[in-house]
């Protein structure tokens, strides 16, 4: 019986720490998302798209142009910023009077329109990026170096946005912007010109998270739907342009879809995530961190 005790606390302690590595990536999710939220006041459903066009262009440098993945990784990164932009400047911008619902049917049609292109371009066939990392022996718990380097990688990003963000003239311009974007706009700051580099900002971080993502997961033009329904819920249950609140509930979402995996399948887990998303909704609607009335 102590036997058995033993080898769960490991397994346990194992899923404890698999959850933390996991709520690293969907954190660097959860604030691209949230970023463009509280400045812009949009929700891109189609967030989770421009990670997939990162993980193909990732995919296409290494495997058919033999391109090194930490010389690939910066092109894709730059390239995904860039779709962010042309995103907002295209679709976006002319619809930032318009009704909310009508902002979400755009990006809902950017989502589906990156779908097609995906499938008519490159098929459906799941497609791997072929780097084979090693697993990391820890006493009795084994660890994939492929989910600690994206962990590691994706604290390094988050912290370089937060000093842009708190260092930079740009950052803490749009810091207020989230804040208060007409009072800005009367103080004569350049909001449309903001608006760009937070949408550069927001799919800089979605190439970054395709080129940790892309270490773990196949490639195939549904990938997003992976994580980009639990990318959406981390940022309602946080609060909607909240970033504490998102990174809290990225490592609250993560515990349980880890957890859930081992006492069961780990679509369980995602069951068990969803299920708490739901009862929470009832309980703290606005988010985590939002107060109470």
């Amino acid at each position: 019986m102590q036997a058995f005790l033993d080898i769960f606390d490991i397994y346990l302690l194992e899923a404890v720490i698999n959850g933390i590595l996991l709520g690293g990536v969907l954190a660097l999710l959860a604030l691209g998302l949230n970023l463009i939220f509280g400045v812009i006041d949009v929700t891109w459903i189609c967030y989770a798209e421009l990670v997939m066009i990162g993980m193909y262009a990732m995919y296409f440098m290494v495997q058919y142009y033999g391109v090194s993945y930490f010389i690939a990784a910066p092109f894709t990164i730059l390239l995904v910023a860039l779709l962010g932009a042309a995103l907002h400047y295209l679709v976006i911008a002319p619809l930032l009077t318009a009704p909310p619902i009508n902002q979400l049917l755009a990006t809902g049609g950017v989502l589906f329109v990156l779908q097609s292109f995906a499938t008519v371009a490159f098929g459906i066939d799941f497609r791997n990026l072929g780097i084979r990392l090693p697993v990391l022996a820890f006493g009795d718990m084994n660890f994939s170096y492929a989910r600690l380097l994206s962990f590691i990688a994706a604290l390094v990003g988050m912290v370089a946005v937060y000093l842009f963000m708190t260092r930079t003239f740009t950052g803490t311009a749009i810091r207020a912007i989230s804040q208060d974007r007409q009072i800005m706009a009367l103080m004569g700051v350049d909001t449309k010109r903001i608006y760009i580099i937070t949408s550069a900002l927001g799919g800089a971080l979605a190439g970054l998270a395709a080129c940790l993502l892309v270490l773990q997961y196949d490639v195939h033009p549904f990938v997003g739907l992976s994580f980009g329904p639990i990318t959406f819920l981390i940022c309602v249950l946080g609060g909607l342009g909240n970033f504490i609140g998102g990174f809290i509930a990225s490592f609250v979402f993560a515990e349980i879809i880890s957890l859930g995996g081992l006492f069961s399948d780990l679509e369980w887990g995602y069951v068990l995530a969803f299920a708490f998303f739901i009862v929470m909704m009832f309980i703290r609607p606005a988010g985590l961190l939002a107060r109470r009335r």
